[in-house]
């Protein structure tokens, strides 16, 4: 199959050459985003390769199919940026990769984490220019500290897992289901109100759909202890950034950890060193002291790259033969084009 993959960078190419050899699969590599202006990029490419920032809206999805599309094979694990209703109108299937590496996006959240509350970031630069101070570092441990879970998936149980048995912290959870194998190790689910009122810390690992978008915003914020300090590295979209900003001027937020940002299409995973931040949130955030961004990296390992494009790769195969796309599937091909 012909694969038209966006928003590629050279480890993407890397990665899914590798991962594709012998699949015999020819790839049209595209660095522009996917969006209505690019979307004929893909003229004749019968599956396309997004990323988590492309805009698969229903007039995308149309160019898409009317271009011989059938086959949407996302290299994440979200798909809030697909329009499924319209994919299934169109008959195109849409695969994922469930679940690429866990441990990636977990260990991140814990560096993240930590940087943010002892100051290793800001100790960093400070060293490098002959500042060996301590005065502005003071942190607090983490060991008693009630730490607060939303979503208890992969990536979130192994999250709260090192929390409870790893740094002996009281972990609360809130998810649709519980884990069993998290109460056991001391785990308690709650609600979000009473994680917001007892929690230190709260760290987000749930998907974002329309009943959690903005799940942290002005009333959320308004029930949490003052000096909670925040960690997203799931999507941008769960947190309301402007109601962040007025709960860090209040001190309602102590500290602020984001590995992703709701408006950050336009911005990560690009070079803009040179240029004026054209988004006024994101810099206003990162003017803030105990503020710590990233670009968006939290899954960034050589294990993760090599297993988004083995299974991405396995359903391009799986689709070709006709299978069924398994765990991957999000919709199945309503109708498959002949020819």
């Amino acid at each position: 199959m012909r694969i038209a993959m966006y928003s590629t960078k050279p480890y993407d190419r890397r990665s899914f050459l590798a991962a594709a050899n012998p699949s015999g699969h020819e790839f049209l590599f595209l660095e522009p985003r996917l969006t209505a202006e690019t979307a004929l990029l893909a003229q004749g490419a019968e599956a396309v390769c997004p990323f988590v920032n492309d805009e698969l809206s229903a007039p995308v999805l149309e160019t898409l199919a009317a271009g011989g599309t059938r086959l949407v094979a996302l290299r994440s694990a979200g798909f809030n940026n697909v329009d499924l209703k319209a994919a299934h109108r169109l008959g195109l299937a849409v695969a994922r990769v469930p679940a690429y590496s866990p441990h990636a996006v977990a260990e991140f959240t814990l560096g993240l984490l930590l940087s943010l509350i002892r100051g290793i970031h800001r100790a960093y630069q400070r060293t490098r220019d002959g500042n060996f101070a301590l005065d502005g570092l003071l942190g607090f441990d983490l060991h008693g500290r009630t730490i607060g879970v939303v979503g208890t998936g992969r990536i979130g149980a192994l999250v709260a897992r090192a929390f409870a048995a790893g740094f002996g912290c009281r972990v609360l959870a809130q998810d649709v289901t519980s884990d069993p194998a998290l109460q056991a190790i001391g785990v308690t689910y709650a609600g979000l109100p009473e994680i917001m009122a007892e929690a230190d810390i709260l760290t987000l690992h749930c998907p974002l759909t329309p009943e959690t978008a903005h799940l942290v915003r002005a009333e959320t914020l308004a029930l949490a202890r003052p000096g909670l300090v925040l960690v997203n590295t799931s999507r941008g979209g769960l947190i309301d950034a402007e109601a962040a900003i007025e709960a860090l001027k209040s001190g309602r937020l102590g500290g602020l950890a984001i590995d992703v940002y709701e408006q950050e299409a336009d911005l990560f995973f690009e070079d803009l060193s040179n240029e004026i931040l054209p988004d006024d949130v994101l810099a206003r955030l990162l003017t803030f002291p105990n503020v710590l961004v990233t670009g968006h990296q939290a899954f960034f390992t050589r294990e993760a790259l090599a297993a988004i494009a083995a299974t991405t790769i396995d359903n391009v195969n799986r689709f070709a033969a006709g299978q069924p796309l398994g765990a991957s599937g999000v919709t199945e091909a309503v109708v498959v084009p002949k020819g």
